[in-house]
């Protein structure tokens, strides 16, 4: 006897194939061998470990069936093992669902009866109070995801989830948008097998595994398989080229999330078989309307701390970044101390530690020298401070700075005022020479002169319409003028070289009045002021 792995109902083993070409109708055993005297397995449980559902999985679907829900996440194969190697192999596991089951049953209750039933089950759900609050607040279904127009009415996401046509994608968006939720709201809707994996402690054998695994599936049960990748970005090359084949042939769908710009950290082969979807960062009002939303489920009616009020909220929102984790977070660590006699919004407000968005390996980075760069050619001394100074807080090394101010003194004063490259050298010499913190002065010295210096890009323009000029026909090659050419003894008729030589000498001001451009370019302005 054995479990279905899509209806769960009792089958003989022999017409496991007919009862699931049938529809999961026929060949369904009406009694199940009870377990034996000695208190052994039944024969359900005595087969192949396929066919076995997890324990913290059966309990979601135990509760989804007496809620009468929506179906809840597949089960995996459990490979058998030694019980000495399960504790170390088990970190390496592929999870099919990171969701405990008392998390499952949020999910059964709101499908059920909306809020009224989550509320219900979180007063007699003993390990929902244990959960961070950004957890226990995690959006269970599109509408509830806030800031995000692809998974709104009209979004492209939402349109192909309504459809059950799920492309391999890449999620790019900042922390805290919901690219980890739009995975699992993915999962729960579609009937798929879903695993997660993480990019930190995954190998390429371990992936391979779960290959095997899902064509083992799709041959049986005729499911996909979609494989959750967080942090996609953090897989070397060997391991992003191991899904190229999986995905192209459509055995898995990978749903890959990153912070960071997938052009530059995902392979292109990859790339050019997913679709790139790019959450936008949310606003202040969307993260006050989920920060509203976490206060009405845990502080119902007049329940609310007085301390909490619309201003405290709005100013979480706006602390918050855009981050709807952080925002979460910190309203749970203001729910913790509001209990506490006679606290202040300013103790609250002192509680709380800024995040600074700021990766040296990520698009952040440059973003934020990319702002500098442009403050100073606006010759806008306070925004070029500011990006300065979040520069210096992020911990960026000092003469990475000094060496875009050497560029910006060419590249935006140039000819406008010659002193500024030798003052942009000198800044970058002292933070080379007195360290940090000492030459965040001199590089601001540097910064300032060069924001309110006149601008000119003449050199960088002049400079970028010679290369244009090398790329035309027959001119990168063109002989250089006889009057012009080194004197190569003799290989040339010295005489006839002097005589089309021209000395400065001769000249009022020393500028001599000859050609000096090859005959082709005779006339063409190059450099223009």
């Amino acid at each position: 006897m054995v479990e279905c792995p899509i209806c769960t109902k009792p089958v003989k083993s022999a017409h496991i194939n007919q009862h699931i070409d049938s529809g999961c109708e026929n060949f369904i055993e009406d009694h199940p061998p009870e377990s034996d005297e000695l208190g052994g397995a039944s024969s359900v449980s005595s087969v192949s470990s396929f066919f076995h559902r997890p324990t913290a999985n059966r309990a979601a679907v135990d509760v989804a069936s007496k809620v009468e829900t929506a179906p809840t996440f597949a089960a995996s194969r459990p490979t058998p093992r030694k019980a000495a190697e399960e504790s170390v192999v088990r970190n390496k596991r592929p999870v099919e669902s990171t969701i405990p089951p008392h998390v499952s049953d949020i999910d059964a209750a709101q499908a059920a009866g909306g809020d009224t039933a989550l509320k219900r089950l979180k007063t007699s759900n003993p390990f929902q109070k244990d959960l961070p609050l950004s957890v226990r607040m995690r959006p269970r279904t599109l509408d509830d995801i806030c800031g995000q127009e692809l998974v709104g009415p009209t979004g492209v996401l939402r349109e192909l989830i309504k459809q059950g046509r799920i492309p391999s994608m890449v999620l790019w968006g900042d922390p805290g948008t919901g690219k980890t939720t739009i995975a699992r709201i993915i999962a729960s809707t579609v009937n798929c097998r879903f695993i997660e994996i993480n990019s930190t402690n995954f190998g390429v054998g371990e992936c391979k595994k779960i290959f095997f695994e899902a064509r083992n599936e799709q041959r049986l049960s005729g499911r996909k398989t979609i494989i959750f990748c967080d942090e996609i970005h953090r897989f070397s090359k060997s391991q992003q080229d191991i899904f190229l084949e999986p995905v192209e042939s459509g055995l898995i769908t990978l749903i890959g999330a990153t912070a960071e710009n997938p052009s530059f950290k995902v392979q292109g082969t990859l790339l050019s078989r997913c679709r790139t979807f790019i959450l936008q960062k949310l606003t202040v009002n969307d993260v006050k309307t989920i920060l509203e939303r976490a206060l009405e489920v845990e502080c119902p009616g007049d329940t609310r701390p007085s301390v909490l009020d619309s201003d405290m909220i709005a100013y979480l929102s706006a602390f918050a970044a855009g981050d709807a984790r952080t925002a979460l977070n910190i309203l749970d660590l203001a729910l913790s101390l509001s209990t506490r006699t006679g606290i202040t919004k300013e103790e609250i407000k002192k509680s709380m530690t800024q995040t600074l968005v700021y990766s040296q390996s990520g698009s952040s980075r440059f973003d934020i020298m990319s702002a500098f760069h442009k403050s100073i050619r606006g010759s806008n001394t306070d925004a070029a401070l500011y990006y300065l100074a979040r520069m210096f807080e992020c911990g960026e090394d000092p003469l990475w700075i000094a060496r875009h101010l050497i560029l910006i003194a060419s590249d935006d004063i140039g000819i406008a005022d010659n002193s500024l490259l030798p003052l942009a050298t000198a800044a970058y010499s002292a933070a080379e020479k007195i360290g940090m913190p000492e030459c965040r002065i001199s590089l601001a010295h540097a910064t300032v002169a060069l924001a309110r210096a006149k601008k000119s890009m003449s050199v960088f323009l002049g400079l970028a319409r010679a290369l244009t000029v090398l790329k035309e026909p027959d001119v990168a090659a063109l002989p250089v003028p006889i009057n012009l050419r080194n004197v190569p003894g003799e290989l040339i008729d010295v005489s006839e070289h002097q005589r089309n030589s021209e000395s400065s000498t001769n000249y009022k001001q020393g500028r001599v009045e000859q050609e000096f451009l090859p005959d082709l370019l005779k006339g063409r302005k190059i450099f223009e002021e």
